[in-house]
């Protein structure tokens, strides 16, 4: 097997992408319609073919043909002509389909112990005190032996300390029960845009990404955005979170003749818009890390100028396709763009890139001692695999192969905080009818004929303080959980947060 793949070229300069480098992350970039779809088949391609699995996240519902064998035509074969390949096959490349709606692909979940209070704080968008209430209901939880599985678990979680905060803060310091509204109004709208689709179990077995065939081909994951993109936030956050756990759960590798695995993170600038500055250092301390886990982060955006330096500069592998500038904001972009390439003596960087043509790119990838070549102007090869999206029926066929398909299509709901908090509520109820009972019994004051009307007045105040048990226990009837006796197992950031496994 090669320890290279070809991206694209000409007969007397192929441009090629280092195995071996492949960790080393990279960008794909350029406006819309230039050619990044097809890019990004091509890389996904090149790694199955070398035994590497791939995610990626499939934004416009085109990148399901990989399922697909392509078809004949004369603009390939032209193509082909022009780059000079040789060995050229139309194939199908294995493919397994995600969806965090379970509409066009397996069901993805995580639990809400997973995801974690920072991400879920920026998920949010809650201010400084109320990350900081949200924080203390995750340290809580570890504290009380509570599993928070789902949404309905951390409402619980919230309700209970709502009632119990006066005796909370001694220990947990203020708890704002104006904070804790406002949480619970996010996590309403949240259950409103689907959101609770994804929180809950089964959660993702993270080496169900890692798969390898009998034919030795990396199994493409691809996770069907189509409809997650119009949660932008969500979609951000979620890939995010997905990194930093294979980043937690693989072990170290060091330098190897391949990835492990690469990720592509599709409409990059997501998830670095109105990222806070805490974010954004995590950010970029996994991408510098993750590399000797041997996962490579490549991103796609129009523009470099859409990532922070501090994540642009770890990006060794580069495809930059054209950029109009029409605008002095454009005309800055292609500036930046230009910048972060290796400088060719045969041509201008910065004027070519508004001259590259569809399919046409800049590219500047590692070499075997990992220094960036200098950029090549490059026809992109044309993908083995179908150029736009599968039939509803052949993604039924596909997903009907799965090994998945019976793993992950049924929700779970095991005990956790909703159920714990609820079954408190109920004994306490239980508790003050039994002794609102005993006493309305109890031996009577000598000189008071009137038994009638002190079993009257009992029975009133029991009835009372039913009422109060009864407005306990559905304010806290909102989640599930299950008393471990032990810290809950928390993944997100966690360790790079100095967080507990």
């Amino acid at each position: 097997m090669s320890n290279r793949f070809l991206l694209g070229g000409t007969p007397t300069q192929p441009v090629e992408l280092h195995l071996s480098m492949g960790n080393r992350h990279g960008l794909i970039a350029g406006a819309t319609g230039t050619g990044k779809t097809v890019t990004l088949q091509i890389l996904a391609e090149g790694f199955a073919k070398a035994g590497v699995p791939v995610f990626m996240a499939d934004v416009k519902g085109d990148l399901s043909g990989l399922a697909h064998s392509g078809k004949p035509h004369p603009k390939v074969d032209e193509r082909l002509r022009k780059i000079g390949v040789q060995t050229y096959q139309q194939r199908a490349y294995p493919c397994v389909f995600w969806d965090i709606y379970g509409k066009h692909g397996h069901p993805v979940r995580a639990t809400i112990s997973d995801f974690g209070p920072l991400l879920l704080s920026n998920f949010l968008e809650l201010n400084e005190t109320q990350a900081a209430v949200l924080y203390a209901a995750f340290k809580i939880a570890d504290d009380q032996g509570l599993l928070m599985l789902d949404l309905k678990d951390l409402q619980a979680m919230l309700s209970w300390m709502k009632d119990e905060r006066a005796s909370l803060e001694d220990e947990y310091g203020g708890i704002s029960s104006a904070s804790i509204a406002a949480i619970q109004r996010r996590l309403m709208m949240l259950e409103q845009q689907g959101a609770e689709d994804f929180f809950g179990e089964p959660a993702l077995d993270l080496q169900h990404l890692l798969q390898i065939t009998l034919d030795g081909r990396g199994a493409i994951n691809i996770l069907d955005a189509t409809s997650l993109i119009h949660q932008p936030r969500l979609y951000a956050i979620f890939l995010l979170w997905l990194i930093a756990e294979l980043f937690e759960n693989l072990p170290e590798v060091g330098d190897m003749d391949h990835p492990k695995l690469v990720f592509f993170f599709d409409e990059a600038h997501l998830l670095f818009n109105n990222a806070p500055k805490l974010l954004l250092e995590k950010i970029e301390q996994v991408v510098r890390l993750i590399r000797s886990k041997g996962v490579g982060i490549y991103f796609i955006s129009q523009s470099p100028a859409d990532i922070p330096d501090a994540v642009l500069g770890q990006l060794g592998n580069r495809v930059q396709h054209a950029l109009r500038a029409f605008t002095p904001k454009d005309q800055a972009a292609v500036k930046v763009a230009a910048q972060t390439f290796r400088p060719n003596p045969a041509f201008k960087t910065e004027a070519v890139i508004s001259e590259l043509g569809i399919g046409e790119a800049l590219v500047s990838v590692l070499d075997h001692n990992g220094t960036p070549t200098q950029v090549e102007r490059a026809l992109i090869v044309p993908p083995e695999s179908r150029i736009g999206p599968l039939t509803v029926e052949e993604r039924s066929a596909v997903m009907a192969r799965s090994p998945y398909q019976n793993i992950y299509n049924k929700l779970i709901d095991r005990e956790s905080a909703y159920e714990v908090l609820k079954a408190r509520a109920l004994q306490k109820t239980q508790q003050e009818n039994a002794a609102q009972k005993e006493e309305a019994w109890t031996v009577r004051v000598p000189n008071n004929p009137a038994p009638r009307s002190r079993k009257t007045t009992s029975t009133s105040r029991s009835s009372n303080r039913q009422s109060v048990a009864e407005t306990l226990a559905k304010s806290v009837a909102r989640s599930v959980g299950s008393s471990l006796g032990r810290q809950i197992v928390r993944g997100l950031l966690g360790s790079l947060l100095g967080g507990r496994r």
